[in-house]
């Protein structure tokens, strides 16, 4: 074993180049559907993230937790009721167990970590290592062995402890791998804050540890933002959390991540544009720069669009700007390819839900984490309208999927309330909703869908990625005029907007929204779709040209090397 990890680490370390010098913590990252160790948006991007710094040479190293039985595998009744089980996966048939181990104290005692490793082989063949941080070892105590058990789970006490695992754990695993010249420490959301605390213990130099964190968050909500009361995080910390700094990094008595990694980074960034701005009005006195988020083009274009690509546009794996030349693909050759990916997702949903879809009706998609804000029944919360849309302007399909957090009560009442209108509606609009969303079925449904719904209230959404996948594949996206979709948004060109674009701050109304979402489904998407398709394919391929050559995390992470990580 000690001879495979040093083949590993010296097969990693010269194709990266000498040694990695960046990196990358994210609590969840999402790689492969078979590795259920992600949630959902931050995840997927972070492993997006990491499959292009391995296409584009960029030296880093991933470091996340294990999270063994996954977020969780999603049953659903015949109510809509979400019933949550393990995601049981062989983790010896993914990963990989290294010899090194990594030690934290948590309340005064020893807990023990052990690394798994997972390779992203890029385009040229440039590794990144993916390292996942175990605590199931015997010599640890039996709550201890379950803190990378479960992906969000438990109680704050357990995210705090899991949090430290990440964070101080994660710094001292990749010391142990020996990887000794990591010069910036990128943390994705606040998770793993905890870490700039050991590089602190470490260097005892406040901008000695700034100059080699970077920081991105994600939440423009501020009950977004993970807190801790002092009263219990104290002694969960122990010896590394400095009383002095404490007026820095606490708010109301309480431990801060975001305050935490905001202190101790040099660069702090938001996930669009507007995130930024609402991200500087929430932290005021510190500079938080703004990088758009992005997808990784190989992994989200469907195999009809790859051999498309593949024709007209040879090396837009390598470098995604190449598919501003969709411009010259004949709308045929676009039409047929659609009509490729959305058989292949129709014949799934009409062989498990039995819902008797139909190739040419027009068919919207909505798949994304399922929580009030999001809005998942806004399209469904007038019935009467959307049947009568359905029967005079042309037939519409909707299918649904997407998780709701075990603990959100919202979200669960959201699926069940989709699942009534399923029954309600007299099958005069078909709806499927499509259990157990993972990486496979958000590809098949991104691609397959004629219209793209994304419906958060303003101005929650910090940026989003689906519809920029959904993009990929020459599907255009009706939205709130929020996060990316503010920048991404060309009316009637890439898609439409669902809302005011100047909103002066304030909150989405529910009424407003609705009444706009279903007036453009009526009077200018669904006509557009039957009646005028030479120019909805020109929609969809515009959508290729101006949003897919620019989101993704190819210019994501150039911009991150420029900005943040080789300065």
């Amino acid at each position: 074993m000690q001879e495979e990890l040093q083949q590993v680490q010296q097969h990693s370390l010269e194709r990266l180049g000498g040694k990695p010098k960046i990196a990358y913590f994210s609590m969840e990252i999402g790689l492969d559907r078979h590795i259920p160790t992600y949630s959902g948006g931050l995840g997927i991007l972070a492993g997006d993230t990491l499959k292009s710094c391995a296409d584009l040479n960029v030296p880093i190293v991933g470091i996340t937790l294990l999270s063994e039985s996954g977020y969780f595998y999603q049953k659903l009744d015949e109510e809509g009721n979400q019933i949550e089980l393990p995601f049981n996966f062989n983790i010896n048939d993914f990963l990989t167990l290294l010899p090194s181990r990594a030690s934290i104290i948590i309340e005064g005692r020893t807990v023990n970590i052990r690394i798994w490793y997972y390779l992203i082989s890029g385009i040229g063949g440039y590794l990144v290592p993916v390292f996942f941080l175990d605590t199931n070892l015997e010599e640890n105590s039996e709550w201890d062995r379950e803190l990378t058990k479960y992906l969000y789970g438990g109680d704050e006490k357990y995210r705090l402890a899991q949090e430290i695992v990440l964070g101080v754990g994660g710094v001292r695993a990749i010391e142990a791998l020996g990887y000794s010249t990591i010069d910036k420490y990128h943390m994705n959301e606040g998770h793993a804050a905890l870490g700039t605390l050991e590089l602190y213990r470490q260097l005892g130099d406040i901008e000695k540890v700034r100059q080699q964190c970077v920081f991105t968050t994600h939440t423009p909500v501020a009950a977004g933002h993970d807190q801790f009361d002092l009263s219990f995080a104290m002694p969960m910390i122990g010896d590394i959390m400095p009383e002095s700094l404490l007026h820095e990094i606490t708010f109301e008595n309480k431990l801060n991540m975001t305050r935490l990694a905001l202190f101790f980074s040099h660069y702090v960034n938001g996930v669009a544009k507007k995130h930024g701005e609402i991200s500087r009005q929430m932290f005021p006195g510190y500079f938080i720069d703004a990088i758009t988020n992005g997808v990784h083009t190989p992994t989200w274009v469907s195999e009809p669009f790859e051999r498309l690509f593949d024709k007209h546009m040879p090396g837009w794996r390598s470098d995604p700007y190449t598919l501003r030349s969709a411009f010259s693909i004949k709308k045929q050759e676009i039409w047929d390819a659609h009509m490729n990916a959305k058989r292949h997702l129709i014949d799934f949903v009409n062989n498990r839900y039995n819902v008797g879809m139909n190739y040419d009706y027009f068919t919207i998609g909505f798949a994304r984490r399922q929580t009030a804000y999001k809005r998942p029944d806004l399209l469904i919360s007038d019935p009467g309208r959307l049947m009568n849309i359905a029967e005079k302007v042309g037939a519409v399909q909707i299918i649904y999927a997407g998780k709701a957090h075990p603990k959100d009560e919202g979200g669960k009442k959201a699926i069940k309330k989709i699942f009534d209108t399923m029954k309600n509606i007299d099958g005069k609009v078909k709806i499927a909703f499509i259990h157990n969303y993972d990486i496979t079925i958000g590809k098949m449904m991104t691609a397959g869908v004629d219209l793209w719904l994304n419906t958060p209230r303003r101005p929650k959404e910090a940026s989003g990625t689906s519809g920029m996948k959904a993009a990929h594949n020459g599907v255009p996206q009706l939205s709130t005029l929020d996060g990316w979709w503010i920048e991404g948004c060309i009316e009637n060109i890439t898609g439409w907007s669902i809302g005011p674009r100047k909103t002066q701050e304030k909150e989405s109304d529910d009424d407003v929204d609705r009444n706009e979402l279903y007036r453009k489904l009526e009077q200018w998407i669904i006509p557009k779709f039957y009646n005028d398709r030479d120019n909805w394919i020109r929609t969809m391929r515009s959508c290729i040209a101006i949003n897919a050559s620019f989101f993704n995390t190819n210019r994501m992470i150039q911009q991150y090397v420029l900005n943040a990580y080789f300065i």
